[in-house]
């Protein structure tokens, strides 16, 4: 995977971030870290179901933790860090940066929107990435 083309081409272009419930009914969730910030900034993610994160980074090892949840893992360049997790119970909670990624990594961190299933279900139906921000 070259890091310096992420955004280009492949899996990890920006039209493919965030989250999209497939034809096959799972929940992917793809994201980029590069100092200092997530792309995307805000995930929205259904309570109840199986939810699959597939993320990278661009330019140094960064990790990130969901809130009280087990959703925890490390990001390396070049590589892809891929986990399935669960969400109990609809609400926000922040992700931050778990690795110290330079000078402005007490600042890198994004929300995750926990939403209940029939409403998950009701917003993702149109087959689009989702994010908090309405296109």
């Amino acid at each position: 995977m070259d890091v310096k083309r992420l955004h280009l081409e492949g899996e990890f272009v920006e039209s493919n971030l965030g989250t999209v419930l497939g034809d096959d009914g799972k929940v992917v969730v793809r994201l980029v870290a590069q100092q200092y910030s997530f792309e995307p900034q805000c995930i929205v993610v259904p309570a109840e179901m199986p939810v699959t994160f597939r993320a990278t980074a661009t330019d140094a090892i960064h990790g990130f933790v969901v809130g009280k949840t087990n959703a925890n893992t490390m990001l390396i360049p070049g590589f892809v860090a891929t986990f399935t997790t669960s969400f109990k119970t609809a609400g926000e909670q922040l992700m931050p940066c778990h690795e110290y990624c330079g000078t402005g990594h007490e600042a890198m961190w994004a929300r995750v929107q926990v939403l209940e299933p029939q409403e998950f279900l009701a917003k993702a139906k149109g087959g689009e990435r989702m994010s908090c921000v309405p296109r």
